[in-house]
């Protein structure tokens, strides 16, 4: 009876420890499962699921289409060029600003008084409380614009119009006044960081222009967008109406995106483990019955069982991953049927 009895108890623990070995594995791999399928569903918000191409990386087959993430500092191939004025800056993006010496009307509570400043726009003076005394000359004799450099690329990757606007920072750029046009040469000199129709540059009269440019700096940044061909896009078709990032220095997705979860670790190694854990026990629940272990058909149902729940958490996900573990499954059920139709 005592022999009987302790192997009761003796089966009791390893039908347990089987069921538990069991649902571990099934755990693992739902747990694995969910937090990649939130991750993605998250990442599909600004494009989908990015991969990292590292600093200064080059092209490679097969990364058509997808997100991607980027580090490096940006060569400028085509540099913008102001036709108006000559001037040719090694920059992304180069900004011309006019600017007017103008009358300002200033209120302060009910008083009202004006002065001469500079000013990017043109001050109407006809709608000043006191215009006589105070008149502008009118509309701004040149206008302020942007260029953009004709490429850009980082690594092997030209970047597109944009990412190029995005990229971040300004700085002065120092004209060369050597290279105006002679029409314009005669009527501007420069004068610090500004080319100046001023007389006395240090004492401006009304309707003196100054032209200055700033320029973006060439720096590190982390690139998000859409991968097309050699080229990094926005994603257009992203559910947060902009498709790509740039950032200054080397951030991370989840720096860049706050609102993703982080992504389970070690994806790979959970997954065989799933598997192991569910096989061992199978394992031990067999060896609790039949007394004689059989590694082949605990493999057997081991796989089976993870494949199949799996291939459930992932249906309507990623078809690749959802027929990897219907494999894992099928495979499992042939080792199973075998192993179970052998005579004893």
């Amino acid at each position: 009876m005592d022999l009987h009895k302790g192997l009761s108890v003796q089966t009791l623990a390893l039908n347990i420890i089987g069921a538990v070995l069991m649902l571990a594995g099934v755990a693992l791999v739902a747990t694995t499962a969910r937090g990649l399928l939130n991750y993605r569903e998250a990442a599909s918000r600004h494009g989908g699921e990015a991969i990292e191409l590292g600093r200064d990386a080059q092209p490679e087959a097969g990364q058509h289409g997808y997100m991607a993430r980027l580090v490096g500092t940006p060569k400028v191939v085509e540099a913008p060029h102001d036709s108006d004025f000559n001037q040719h800056v090694n920059t992304p993006v180069l900004v011309r600003q006019v600017e007017m010496f103008q009358w300002r009307e200033v209120r302060i509570g009910a008083s009202v008084h004006y002065e001469l400043d500079w000013v990017d726009h043109a001050e109407d003076s006809s709608h000043f409380k006191i215009p006589r005394g105070h008149a502008n000359p009118g509309s701004m004799p040149i206008e302020s614009k942007q260029f953009v450099a004709g490429l850009v690329q980082i690594g092997g990757f030209k970047l597109g119009p944009q990412l190029v606007r995005a990229l971040p920072g300004s700085q002065l750029a120092t004209p060369d006044p050597a290279s105006l046009p002679a029409n314009l040469a005669a009527s501007f000199s420069l004068h610090g960081d500004y080319l100046v129709t001023s007389a006395n540059p240090a004492d401006p009269r009304l309707g003196d222009v100054r032209v200055s440019w700033e320029e973006v700096p060439l720096q590190q940044v982390t690139v998000v967008g859409r991968l097309d061909g050699d080229r990094l896009v926005a994603a257009t078709d992203a559910a947060d109406g902009r498709g790509y990032r740039v950032q200054v220095g080397d951030v991370s997705l989840l720096d860049i995106f706050p609102d993703l979860p982080v992504p389970p670790e070690f994806v790979t190694s959970s997954r065989i483990l799933s598997v192991l854990l569910a096989s061992l026990g199978a394992f031990v629940l067999i060896f609790a019955k039949r007394r004689r272990p059989d590694p082949l058909l605990a493999v057997g149902l081991g796989g089976l069982l993870v494949g199949t729940v799996a291939g459930v958490l992932w249906l309507g996900g990623d078809g690749a991953t959802l027929g990897g573990w219907l494999a894992v499954a099928l495979l499992g059920l042939l080792i199973t049927g075998w192993r179970l139709s052998r005579p004893r």
